[in-house]
């Protein structure tokens, strides 16, 4: 087992426990507070070094002119491990952050965590699914509060 599996393996542990978190505990603040910058600040921090490392030359990230402007580029920069491990880490922040503040405005209008549990699962799972069943849910809720933001 190499380094990036080893960091592979550690970011998705990061996010499973904070997930499960969100999901099964109850949401004291401090316990939001942890998950936003604990978990999604660590991944952030994870996938910011391994992207500069990449983009910098100091981690080689795959072989023909790894770059963000062509198709060709990234698929460059998706061929390594390096890649493949900054970009899944990009996921996973990105959807627990997503996931909190999805979490954090069910709550606000008071939506069970019944109806919530699955939405953030979904959310996990395949994050632009989840948010798009939340805004399907959000909708005639916030109509209902008042409470758009």
């Amino acid at each position: 087992m190499n380094g990036w599996d080893q960091l592979f393996g550690a970011v998705n542990l990061i996010a499973l426990v904070a997930w499960v978190a969100l999901i099964l505990l109850p949401r004291w603040p401090a316990l939001l507070s942890a998950l936003l910058y604990l978990g999604v600040g660590l991944l952030c921090l994870v996938y910011t070094v391994g992207l500069v490392g990449a983009l910098s030359g100091v981690f080689p990230a795959g072989e023909g002119g790894a770059n963000f402007s062509t198709i060709e580029g990234v698929r460059a920069i998706f061929a390594s491990d390096l890649g493949v491990t900054i970009g899944w880490t990009h996921y996973l922040a990105f959807d627990l952050f997503i996931g909190i503040w999805i979490a954090r405005d069910a709550d606000a209008k008071h939506i069970s965590r019944l109806v919530q549990a699955p939405i953030l699962l979904a959310t996990f799972l395949a994050g632009p699914l989840g948010l798009l069943l939340w805004l399907i849910v959000r909708e005639p809720a916030a109509r209902r509060s008042g409470r758009w933001s």
